[in-house]
């Protein structure tokens, strides 16, 4: 099946290109319903008062093919696919959380949690992608210190605080997540406690055992990370890895789909890391992929080589990631970015505080000031980072 071009704007700027299988038709469809929800929820009365220009926004948007204002949120390809996935009694709150994720960054709104959690199950990888941190080696052996999976139970301590406050959620981090020893029980825990749970995978080890996981535990979104469509640039990229191997798993993941869980409301998408644009294109990916997934995607490569030792750059501009989302490391420390692979800006640790304490702690309030009143330059990594 062939995949249609979505714009790429400013709210998924992460997103150098984006593809779906779904049309004209799924568009207006998704939009007609929304908008219908959202005028019920209205008129009932159900909406809390501190969202109603925020619904009033979505409406507006809703009803117009393009962006309206510079700040309003937009309902584009993106959402209106997640959306499709959901319940009618889950849209409102799905949009609501939306909006803080796109909004509140832009606004430098905070609230009592992030928009968006990453939770690192492992922080250890099977792969030494050219651009990835794990390629180095101070970080990445075994006995650097950094290297680890969580345990059980302090996955379950963070998923009990973040229920029902954090409906954003991604399992991926510096490591690669089907490593962790509990990665099977830790999703099975997670089950219908959140409107998108995304893993990203290289799916190297996407076994049957971890499939039949996937598919049964309700995650929403899968997320296959591979950057070439032919095998020696797939393999430079990607040291250690085997993309008819990868290819191989995504069948059998299809298969498994199809036969045994044909109601499974889960995206898969095929996302790569533009490095090369004259070697990458999404016209090979769709090639290769297009019959595989539901989604293909490039992202921008955010450069990490050196980046406690570059020479500082002249950006100014606060990082917006400081009021999207938080990360949680394998061992429960808490950091404001993955480009700090080394945990330079720790703020914290779960271990000691809850995740609210955390987000709104003295620490965190100090590099958003920092940011926020042009001291970036101040700031030995966020000076060498170009990510806003």
């Amino acid at each position: 099946m062939d995949l249609r071009k979505s714009s790429v704007d400013e709210q998924d700027s992460d997103f150098k290109s984006f593809l779906s299988k779904k049309d004209s038709c799924f568009i207006e469809e998704q939009r007609n319903r929304a908008t219908r929800i959202i005028q019920e929820a209205v008129k009932e009365g159900t909406i809390q008062k501190k969202y109603s220009k925020v619904i009033q926004s979505v409406l507006r948007n809703l009803r117009s093919s393009q962006r309206v204002g510079l700040i309003d949120f937009h309902i584009g390809m993106y959402e209106l696919e997640e959306m499709g996935n959901l319940e009618d009694s889950q849209i409102v709150r799905y949009i609501i959380h939306r909006y803080r994720y796109v909004v509140y960054p832009i606004m430098k709104i905070l609230d009592d949690y992030p928009p968006c959690l990453q939770i690192e199950p492992a922080s250890i990888c099977n792969y030494r992608c050219t651009f990835c941190f794990q390629s180095d080696q101070k970080f990445s052996r075994k006995l650097s210190g950094f290297m680890g999976t969580m345990t059980m139970d302090r996955f379950k301590k963070i998923i009990d605080q973040i229920e029902s406050h954090i409906e954003f959620v991604t399992l991926a981090s510096r490591g690669e997540p089907l490593l962790a020893e509990d990665f099977i029980s830790m999703i099975e825990y997670t089950k219908g406690k959140f409107l998108n749970l995304k893993i990203n995978t290289n799916a190297s080890i996407l076994t049957e055992k971890n499939v039949h996981a996937i598919l049964s535990s309700g995650v929403q979104t899968l997320v296959i990370s591979a950057d070439a469509a032919e095998e020696q640039l797939y393999s430079e990229l990607r040291v250690h890895g085997n993309l008819k191997k990868i290819l191989r798993n995504v069948e059998i993941f299809n298969d498994i789909r199809e036969k045994q869980y044909p109601d499974a409301k889960i995206i898969t998408r095929v996302s790569g890391v533009m490095i090369d644009p004259e070697k990458q294109s999404t016209d090979s990916m769709e090639n290769l992929w297009g019959s595989l997934v539901d989604q293909i995607s490039f992202v921008k490569c955010s450069p990490w080589k050196e980046i406690y030792q570059a020479d500082p750059n002249n950006i100014s501009i606060p990082c917006s990631d400081l009021w999207r989302r938080m990360f949680v490391w394998y061992d429960g420390t808490i950091n404001p970015c993955d480009n700090d692979y080394k945990s330079t800006l720790k703020i914290g640790s779960i271990d000691e505080k809850s995740i609210s304490e955390l987000w709104r702690s003295k620490q965190y309030q100090h590099l958003r000031s920092q940011h926020l009143n042009a001291k970036r330059s101040k700031l030995n990594l966020c000076r060498r980072c170009v990510v806003i």
